[in-house]
């Protein structure tokens, strides 16, 4: 037993005096994107799927997608994507616009009410572009 926990106490103080300078770790951050452009259908349909495009754009090389932020707030949903940032690259500022479709199954009979994220005004309160998609 004596043996094992002398080994254990070595490897665990090896393991301590490593250069962790190599690890290969990305730094990065998380940043909310406006919603550029998006098509909506003029109904949607009970019980039924449907599919919304929006827009976005990178603003460089540092930028990539991680998932569209989708809030549920009663007959409200709210829609911005959320991007990963890589906060350590050198990046190229060339901006680049994408598209999503999403998919939408319509599980309420009320009509929809979107709120496209499009920012931050000049006091940091958010801006949205809201459109309503009645339910048939």
């Amino acid at each position: 037993m004596k043996k094992f926990i002398l080994l254990f106490t070595a490897i665990l103080l090896f393991n301590s005096c490593l250069n962790d300078e190599n690890n290969d770790y990305v730094n990065y951050g998380f940043e909310l994107l406006p919603i550029d452009e998006y098509i909506v259908p003029s109904s949607f349909t009970f019980g039924e799927k449907d599919t919304i495009k929006v827009k976005y754009t990178f603003k460089n090389d540092c930028y990539s997608f991680d998932h569209v932020y989708y809030e549920y707030q009663d007959t409200t949903r709210i829609v911005a994507i959320q991007s990963l940032v890589d906060l350590d690259k050198t990046c190229t500022e060339q901006t680049t616009q994408y598209e999503f479709d999403m998919v939408i199954t319509v599980i309420q009979e009320e009509d929809y009410i979107f709120k496209f994220w499009k920012g931050e005004d000049n006091n940091g309160e958010n801006i949205f572009e809201e459109v309503v998609v009645p339910v048939n």
